[in-house]
């Protein structure tokens, strides 16, 4: 059988891709996406297809209203994994970290479908669980801040070691309470890194985020 990652173009779901790659044939990525964009990240869905291309995976996108409200929400997701199911997928792989109540949804949402829900990162320690990221090859950029919870000019900061140092304590260095997300631009599993260029930040319905753009051909 088979298995697709929930997939929001961070971090997290990149490593967890890279974890279970070597023992599950993963087949596929899961986005939710509202007018174009990942709807929490903005990240246009382009870079998307790009981020699946150069995995050689393919790209199953859930489209979503602004605003959405829960039962519209839970009745695509569900069509969207009963798709999956017919296509001989039996797992559903997410990058969580530590948050119950999400991880919780997350198997009640499942509940009944098939699917098995996969948490392989579940349970490490945060802070070294960024830098295994980072000696992992994994690149990223910061595309999305909440300024409520984290220094909004660490957007369009690359996820690295001057990063981490640079967060004030509080601050999850993988950004799990949300107070940061990521583009993930090369790491294990990519056939070439993602040449993107962050545009000027802006702030929209009270975070702060930054466009991406290619600059060249291999982001598509």
């Amino acid at each position: 059988m088979g298995a697709f990652v929930s997939w929001s173009c961070g971090k997290d779901g990149a490593l967890a891709l890279a974890e279970v790659r070597s023992h599950l044939a993963v087949s596929g990525l899961l986005t939710t996406v509202t007018d174009g964009v990942v709807a929490m990240s903005r990240v246009p869905v382009a870079r998307l297809h790009a981020q699946a291309d150069a995995l050689g995976l393919a790209l199953r996108t859930v489209d979503l209203p602004w605003l959405c409200p829960n039962e519209i929400y839970e009745q695509r997701i569900g069509a969207a994994l009963a798709d999956l199911r017919a296509a001989g997928v039996d797992e559903l792989v997410f990058g969580d970290l530590f948050l119950a109540d999400i991880r919780a949804y997350r198997e009640r949402s499942l509940a009944g479908t098939g699917l098995t829900p996969r948490f392989p990162l579940w349970g490490r320690t945060t802070d070294a669980l960024a830098r295994d990221m980072l000696a992992a090859g994994l690149r990223a950029v910061v595309v999305c801040v909440d300024p409520t919870q984290a220094p909004p000019e660490i957007a369009g900061r690359p996820f690295d070691e001057a990063l981490l140092r640079d967060l004030p304590p509080g601050v999850d260095p993988c950004g799990e309470n949300g107070e940061f997300h990521t583009f993930v631009t090369d790491g294990p599993g990519f056939a070439h890194p993602l040449d993107v260029e962050t545009g000027e930040p802006y702030d929209r319905d009270g975070f702060r985020y930054v466009p991406l753009r290619p600059r060249g051909p291999s982001t598509g």
